[in-house]
């Protein structure tokens, strides 16, 4: 625990965002060494993005896992707290424990809940009779069990109505079942079921548009504005509430992979700092809060109308740095995020589609071809290149 009670800069979370920050302020102004505060209590950090792979059965879970010790960057003052409330108008946070601790500057940088207890019996049945999600360290290895020893039957992937970290994520694991199920011979006698409590596949039609050729292709059945809100596992059945006419829809399984719901972090709900919707309320351009103009927010945690996503923190955290500065040094010239995110949707085992697109639902690609054909070479960079990208690059400020 750091003597300290009074900082410079506070960031609240140590995932992707809020060490990126500290690691981008620091490289920007050496002057702030010593003087910015990370409150986090986790002591792993996870490579989240990874998981799909892991679930999938090519990648070990162990490379997505580093400890949290090793990432905080010099010159960082880690409170190894959990934040319990929010005093803006004081500039203080106050963790678990009672400790009070004040700012000049606060970085919301939490991420997201995941609310496994929102859907009956999930909890107590998560990593056994069938029941699997790629989103849990503890769990990801259960999702490649259940593909791996699928003898045919129901197989059903599930996505809820709420916002999720990495929105692409619950039906990648199932392009990748659907592969492994034909390889092992089981697929002709499978079906394959996509609850979504959403709409449409996706929600940019360029990349749609391929995706339904993906799930047309691999045969499989889709349920849309369908939410999972029971899963009884003795009996192996799931249940979900059609959102369009209120029915409850009853369906047996032989496996089944669960996306949790997910929302903002409770302690953040409860705070001056949200939005009606719970999440952190600031300007989808600046990142600056709305009502407290020496708070910022990123990632999961905010209520930016973009996808959930790592990508999307890689280019949100420039601005940040740069309009906290501005700030700080009572400058002008603030810069503007224009909503730029990124989803690699893998489509099999070798082929992915490379999304990227803003907050008006238009690509904003990076590579000089369509990126809404599926390739090898974009699975190579998700499985690869991507990693050492966070690890080397992001996490210490440099890209």
């Amino acid at each position: 625990m750091n003597d300290l009670t009074d900082y410079k800069v506070i960031i609240v979370g140590g995932g992707s965002a809020g060490i990126t920050v500290a690691a981008r302020l620091l490289k920007e102004s050496r002057a702030l060494y010593g003087k910015i505060a990370i409150i986090d209590p986790a002591e792993k950090h996870y490579f989240q993005p990874l998981w799909t792979l892991v679930g999938g059965g090519v990648v070990d879970k162990k490379v997505t896992e580093r400890e949290q010790s090793t990432l905080i960057p010099d010159g960082i003052a880690w409170i190894k707290e959990a934040v319990e409330a929010f005093f803006p108008d004081e500039q203080s946070v106050v963790t678990a424990s009672g400790n009070k601790l004040s700012y000049e500057f606060l970085v919301v940088a939490a991420g997201i809940q995941i609310d496994w207890h929102k859907v009956k019996g999930l909890k107590e049945s998560i990593g056994k009779n069938g029941v699997c999600s790629n989103y849990s360290f503890d769990y990801v290895e259960s999702t490649w069990e259940n593909i791996r020893n699928f003898s045919g039957g129901n197989a059903i992937f599930t996505n809820p109505n709420t916002p999720v970290k990495c929105g692409g994520a619950p039906q990648k694991i199932m392009y990748l079942a659907d592969d492994y199920f034909r390889k092992s011979g089981v697929r002709s006698n499978s079906t394959i079921h996509f609850f979504s409590g959403a709409e449409s596949i996706f929600g940019v039609k360029k990349y749609a548009d391929t995706l339904n050729r993906v799930i047309e292709r691999k045969g499989i059945e889709t349920h849309y504005l369908h939410n999972l809100v029971e899963i009884n596992a003795p009996q192996k059945k799931a249940f979900f509430k059609n959102l369009s006419t209120d029915e409850l829809v009853t369906i047996s399984y032989d496996m089944i992979h669960v996306v949790p719901p997910m929302s903002s972090p409770d302690f953040i709900k409860k705070s001056p700092l949200a939005a009606d919707t719970g999440w952190v309320d600031v300007d989808p351009y600046t990142l600056r809060h709305k009502k407290y103009g020496n708070v910022f927010g990123i990632g999961d945690c905010t209520n930016l109308p973009t996808s959930k996503t790592g990508a999307a923190i890689r280019k949100q955290a420039p601005v940040l740095v740069q309009n906290l500065l501005c700030l700080m040094n009572q400058k002008t010239g603030m810069q503007k995020y224009n909503g730029y995110t990124s989803c690699p949707l893998v489509t099999g085992y070798g082929s992915l589609v490379l999304a990227e697109f803003d907050y008006d639902s238009k690509p904003d690609e990076s590579f000089p071809f369509d990126q809404a054909k599926e390739r090898y070479s974009m699975y190579l960079l998700k499985k690869q290149v991507l990693p050492i990208v966070y690890w080397n690059g992001m996490l210490k400020g440099l890209l």
